[in-house]
């Protein structure tokens, strides 16, 4: 049963994620923490930074890793699979149409008025990601905020916009900053979590070197 709510949740995201997989996200979000409650939002925000950091589209990063959280391998490949099947079947609908009738006012219009919605709609994720990075919630509150995220944020900005790195560097620098903070406060449970998240962080990588690997041959 998991296996099809996984399935159909999915398949609605990859349906109306329109505008890549940012745009993606508070459909995601809306899924699996706002619907279902299968996860917390702090456990949404991290996963969502595990598969912007890995190889691949973060929609189908997320896809994965989501599944893989909830229903095991099963439930990766299903997440996965529900997620791109959508966006095969209408990329090819769509470049056959546009092809066709690309010179049509109307398509031209239609284009236009999707692209502020996308914008809106990768605006909303990036709100909810950076308050809780932030705050550790929606609620904004000079109490509330976190000065090792807010410090690391604030760095890796100045970084960027100065010395234009590569940003490889900048996520690879960040972790391992965070990896510091986490290990002051560590404990066997933590243990076992950080064990947990590396293999899923391999398990993702696999899948994408196996998906690579196909194209090339």
């Amino acid at each position: 049963m998991i296996y099809l709510q996984l399935f159909l949740s999915f398949i609605q995201i990859g349906l109306f994620s329109i505008g890549g997989g940012y745009a993606a996200l508070p459909l995601i979000q809306n899924q699996i923490v706002d619907i279902h409650g299968w996860l917390s939002l702090q456990e949404f925000v991290d996963i969502i930074s595990i598969a912007e950091m890995t190889p691949g589209p973060i929609a189908i990063n997320s896809a994965t890793f989501v599944g893989m959280k909830i229903g095991g391998i099963g439930g990766a490949v299903v997440s996965t699979f529900g997620c791109i099947l959508p966006s095969c079947i209408i990329v090819l609908l769509f470049a056959y149409l546009y092809q066709k009738y690309k010179k049509l006012t109307v398509m031209q219009g239609v284009l236009n008025g999707l692209r502020p919605a996308v914008v809106s709609l990768i605006a909303s994720a990036g709100v909810t990601i950076t308050l809780l990075t932030l705050f550790g919630s929606s609620d904004i509150a000079l109490k509330n905020i976190d000065i090792r995220n807010t410090v690391i944020v604030v760095l890796c900005i100045i970084i960027l916009k100065r010395y234009k790195p590569n940003p490889i560097l900048i996520i690879a620098g960040s972790g391992v900053a965070g990896f510091y903070f986490y290990l002051q406060d560590i404990s066997v449970a933590s243990v076992q979590q950080m064990i947990n998240m590396i293999l899923l962080f391999l398990i993702i990588i696999l899948i994408q070197f196996a998906h690579r690997s196909k194209k090339m041959t």
